[in-house]
C-alpha cells in the first residue's frame, strides 16, 4: 500500500502559497491507518526506546496507537499553559512566527531514552524544541519517526545533522 495516495493536499492553505499535506485522509482510511502504524512500530525497532513522545496535536493520533502496541509510556508535548502540573517549556522558531511547547517536568526521568513521533518535518524548528525539551529533562533522544517528510525544506536533514537518527515513511516536496 503507498501511504501517499491516502494524503490530500490542499493549496494556499493555512496561507497563500502553501501546499498542505492534510493526514486526515489517511488516519480516516481504517487499512491506511493500520499500514502507517504498522509502519511506524517497524521502523521504532530500529531504536533503544523506554518512552514515546509526541508533539501536539496531530503526533498524539500516531504516537499514542504505536505506544499501545509496543507496551511504552506516552508522553505529551503541549503547546504552552496546556499542561496543568509544573513543565519545562522550550520557544522556537516557525515558518510564520513563533510558539512554545511544554512538558510536565515529571514526565521524563534521567537517561530515559525517548522516540519522538510527529506527522510531519517541514523546516524543523518543532521537531528541534522537541529534543530540547526531552534533553531539558535530563532524557536522550533515541531518535524521530515522522509520517511526511517535506524533503525540500531541509528539516530532516537538519536533525540528521544535529546527530539525531530520523526515519520518515512518506517524502513530499515541501511549498
Amino acid at each position: 500500500m503507498d501511504l501517499k495516495d491516502y494524503i490530500r493536499s490542499i493549496q494556499d492553505y493555512p496561507k497563500k502559497g502553501i501546499l498542505f499535506r492534510d493526514i486526515t485522509t489517511l488516519v480516516k482510511n481504517e487499512k491506511a491507518f493500520k499500514e502507517c502504524i504498522d509502519q511506524i512500530v517497524e521502523r521504532a525497532k530500529k531504536f533503544k526506546i523506554d518512552k514515546i513522545a509526541a508533539i501536539e496535536s496531530r503526533g498524539f493520533v500516531f504516537a499514542s496507537a504505536v505506544s499501545y502496541l509496543i507496551d511504552k509510556p506516552f508522553i505529551l508535548l503541549r503547546k504552552k499553559n496546556k499542561l496543568p502540573a509544573e513543565t519545562h517549556s522550550v520557544d522556537f522558531e516557525l515558518e510564520y512566527g513563533t510558539a512554545t511547547i511544554e512538558v510536565h517536568k515529571d514526565s521524563i526521568e534521567k537517561n530515559d531514552s525517548v522516540l519522538i513521533i510527529d506527522d510531519l518535518i517541514a523546516t524543523g524548528g518543532t521537531a528541534e524544541a522537541a529534543a530540547k525539551l526531552v534533553e531539558i529533562s535530563k532524557g536522550s533522544v533515541s531518535g524521530f519517526i515522522f509520517v511526511i517528510n517535506l524533503f525540500d525544506l531541509g528539516g530532516s536533514d537538519k536533525l540528521v545533522k544535529s546527530g539525531y537518527k530520523v526515519e520518515n515513511l512518506i517524502e513530499f516536496p515541501g511549498h
